[in-house]
């Protein structure tokens, strides 16, 4: 009986030691993340919607709904206020010059507004249907990517003078800038991300996605240079952004439409169409593991995050009421 009892004793030991061993050789934390819907903000009014963008600082969260930018307080939830636009796809937040960007694709035109006013200063025009907007902190300079023209709006972030355009030579989808003075963006229709020189307003690279086809969002991993493009095939691909090699690819779900990387946790994550993120950890810059599918609503495919507390802002419909959904831990 006390070799029996032994045994058992050596077996629970051994049973332990092997999930210990599983953990280590496969990186991923054991304890899965398990992200939800924390919380869901009502906003009033119809109309679609596009990007949302969080100033961390001010800790506001700026919201494209319609004809408005509504603006609410990224902690708690609450309505702060509206910019109206004739319709508005992006925001880009300077808070060194006080200033915000919204792309309003409509009028083709980009609005800077006051940052603690929320007033509009000046419309800058653009060229046809301005959508995903970024700003450069190498540069100073706001890019606004042109959807109709297959071009980008080099703003300067202080003035709001146009410092030129750059001509992509396909439609362009979302794009970063790594900080260093260049800024990169998908070009969905030709399955390709170009690497735009943020100094020489010139294209200086253009690198083929495949597999991936249809790149329609972006994120990056600025300390590996590592850029994460989310794509219309299903997948996510991952590129070394000094290459441009696709390192790897992993299953992500139908119709993502944002990708975001948070550097703390290592977590990457997709927004798609059908109602769900996929989760995706960074093993290594060269190692990926899908950790979980969350589930959230049909068409909940533009998201931010907040890298202050680690959550996601996620713009949908359900049962005909506009709402911000809230996916944490």
């Amino acid at each position: 009986m006390m070799l029996s009892k032994c045994m058992r004793l050596d077996h629970s030991k051994l049973a332990w030691m092997a999930v210990v061993t599983i953990c280590a050789v496969s990186v991923l934390p054991c304890l899965a993340a398990e992200y939800s819907v924390v919380k869901k903000i009502p906003i009033s009014g119809q109309g679609g919607w596009d990007y949302l963008t969080v100033d961390e600082s001010a800790r506001r969260l700026y919201v494209s709904h319609g004809t408005h930018v509504e603006i609410l307080n990224a902690d708690t939830g609450e309505w702060l206020g509206n910019i109206p636009t004739n319709g508005v796809h992006g925001i880009a937040i300077v808070p060194d010059s006080n200033h915000g960007f919204i792309s309003d694709g409509k009028a083709n035109t980009v609005l800077m507004f006051d940052l603690k006013t929320m007033k509009v200063l000046q419309e800058i025009a653009s060229p046809s249907d301005p959508d995903a907007i970024i700003y450069d902190p190498a540069t100073k300079r706001v890019f606004a990517f042109n959807g109709e023209t297959n071009s980008a709006t080099a703003i300067d972030a202080a003035t709001g003078k146009v410092a030129g355009t750059v001509n992509l030579g396909g439609g362009p989808e979302f794009a970063v800038a790594d900080g260093k003075g260049y800024v990169f963006d998908n070009l969905e229709d030709e399955s390709q991300v170009v690497k735009i020189s943020a100094h020489d307003l010139k294209v200086e690279q253009r690198w083929p996605t495949a597999p991936c086809a249809k790149p329609s969002s972006m994120a990056m991993d600025h300390a590996n240079r590592r850029l994460f493009l989310g794509c219309r095939s299903k997948v996510m691909a991952v590129l070394n952004a000094d290459t441009g090699q696709v390192i790897t690819t992993l299953p992500i779900g139908d119709h993502v439409d944002a990708t975001a990387f948070d550097p703390e946790t290592k977590m990457i994550f997709n927004s798609n169409g059908e109602g769900t993120i996929t989760v995706i950890h960074q093993d290594s810059p060269d190692k990926y593991s899908v950790v979980e599918t969350v589930k959230t609503l049909p068409r909940a495919k533009t998201m931010t995050l907040d890298s202050k507390t680690h959550q996601l802002f996620l713009s949908t419909t359900e049962s005909g009421q506009f709402e911000v959904l809230v996916v944490g831990k």
